[in-house]
């Protein structure tokens, strides 16, 4: 493998960073970190390079381009480019000419790149290339909601489409409700002036599953792996905390068929729900980019998304393995909280968290190759912790009405 070309990653925070670093960084490729602060754990790991500095966040979209196009130039290449957010996916693909001229990405239509963020356009779009969805509705205003709420079917996942908005209003971007009270009260406080934020759909009984892949500029899959959520973070809504390989021709050809249709390229981190009540998987988020779950999903040889992207634009060949079946990927401090909240709801037996793990072949934070960032992720958590537990909390109950607990909404 030719590792002569430098990558350089968007960051998102926690774990998704560091493990693109540490998958392409024990191969030799050099990997940089655009924009990240000197204490955040991918920074620290012997598989980063070096930081750059790129205001993409917070500056004008010309300068953060700027400031990306002149250290580009300063890096072997020509160096590949990896945004790690859907805000990241849509500014790369709005300024995809002038990065183009330095930096290697696969070219994403702006329009479509934008659908699929959106989780109430994406819902149409699936629905026209015959995907199954969940039934949902984006309400206008609290009246839309109030009427929906006099029939509606309890519980309801009330879940961001414009996802900085309802954060910065909520302090999440998924909730699950279980009565008409709760729903107006959460939509009260989430409401944005501006336009609708939000998105109310029904809450499917099943079993979460997701893909990850990658499409070369023919929109063919050249690697592609299932999966299953064990345990999430948050509980209920959140990201995978625990999760393990399945092998899953249905749901690979499903997500192969719907990308063709779509003449999507690049990294694909898709989640279902398949649907006990009929048997079907329903799409409920197209992220147009690379997970921070990736590492769960790997061939016999190691081979995940961020190496295929890397071998695909390098001009390499990709040779796919079989999916390792069973493997297990655990994200440490997302799963202990996880964990101890379910054992506190009586949901969770210390034997059968025990034998969980069972299986597991890497963790998101430790490796015995690369222990800093550990250490980094335990100090970035204790100050998470302390916001955490000056958030308001936000009720839960079992659909019996009983109370469960009293949690709060993170969402990393």
């Amino acid at each position: 493998m030719n590792c002569d070309a430098a990558v350089v990653v968007l960051p998102s925070g926690h774990h998704g960073d560091l493990g693109i670093a540490r998958s392409l960084g024990r191969l030799g490729v050099p990997v940089y970190i655009a924009g990240a602060a000197w204490w955040e754990p991918v920074s620290r790991s012997r598989y980063c390079r070096g930081r750059l500095r790129c205001d993409w966040d917070r500056g004008p979209s010309s300068r953060a381009v700027d400031q990306l196009l002149e250290a580009g130039r300063k890096l072997p290449g020509p160096p590949l480019l990896v945004p790690t957010t859907d805000r990241q996916v849509v500014w790369v693909a709005d300024n995809a000419g002038a990065l183009s001229e330095v930096f290697r990405f696969p070219r994403q239509d702006a329009g479509l790149v934008r659908t699929l963020c959106d989780k109430s356009l994406m819902r149409i779009l699936a629905g026209r290339c015959g995907v199954p969805t969940p039934q949902a509705t984006v309400p206008g205003s609290i009246e839309d909601v109030e009427e929906f709420a006099e029939s509606a079917a309890f519980p309801v996942m009330v879940k961001a489409t414009e996802v900085e908005s309802m954060r910065r209003r909520v302090g999440g971007t998924k909730f699950v409700v279980h009565d008409a009270r709760e729903l107006i009260d959460l939509c009260r406080r989430a409401e944005d002036p501006e336009g609708p934020n939000l998105m109310i759909q029904e809450f499917i009984p099943g079993d979460d599953w997701m893909f990850d892949g990658y499409f070369d500029r023919d929109s063919v899959c050249r690697f592609g792996v299932a999966g299953c959520k064990i345990r999430r973070f948050p509980v209920y809504t959140g990201v995978t905390s625990l999760g393990i390989c399945v092998r899953n021709e249905e749901l690979e050809q499903l997500t192969a068929r719907f990308m063709q249709q779509l003449g999507y390229r690049g990294i694909l981190d898709i989640g279902y729900r398949r649907d006990r009540r009929d048997g079907q998987y329903k799409v409920l988020d197209v992220n147009p980019r690379i997970g921070c779950t990736f590492r769960l999903f790997t061939d016999g040889g190691g081979l995940d998304v961020a190496r295929t992207l890397y071998l695909d634009l390098t001009g390499q060949p990709v040779s796919a393995s079989e999916p390792s079946a069973g493997r297990k990927w655990v994200v440490e401090d997302f799963d202990l909280l996880s964990s101890i909240r379910l054992w506190r709801e009586g949901a969770l037996r210390v034997k059968d968290w025990a034998d969980s793990f069972r299986g597991v072949q890497e963790c998101a934070c430790f490796a015995a190759d690369d222990p800093m960032p550990c250490f980094w992720m335990g100090l970035s958590d204790l100050r998470a912790f302390r916001e955490w537990i000056g958030r308001p909390a936000v009720r839960t109950r079992a659909q019996d009405g009983t109370n469960l607990a009293l949690g709060r909404e993170v969402v990393p």
